[in-house]
């Protein structure tokens, strides 16, 4: 269920300001956007992993807090990366 090395780089290199940026918050963003969809997958085929489950509630209201904090910062930023992730439909 951990996100490989290449798929981080892939994630990492697409959404980064510069070269090396990986605390931004459209990369973290994007990083707990992709590990939401996968544990959202695990739990449709395991229905009782109620770990699992509290650690995706985790990753949402971490995902949730950066999206504040960029909304609260930058509106056109947020609103990029929502459009590129396909959130808030």
């Amino acid at each position: 269920m951990a996100i490989t090395k290449e798929v981080k780089q892939e994630i990492i290199a697409k959404f980064a300001k510069h070269e090396g940026d990986t605390g931004s918050p459209e990369v973290q963003i994007a990083i707990l956007t992709y590990e939401i969809n996968q544990l959202n997958g695990h739990l449709e085929v395991h229905k009782k992993d109620h770990h699992s489950r509290r650690g995706l509630f985790m990753k949402v209201g971490q995902r949730r807090n950066l999206l504040t904090y960029l909304r609260n910062k930058d509106v056109s930023r947020y609103q990029a990366i929502i459009a590129e992730l396909g959130l808030r439909r």
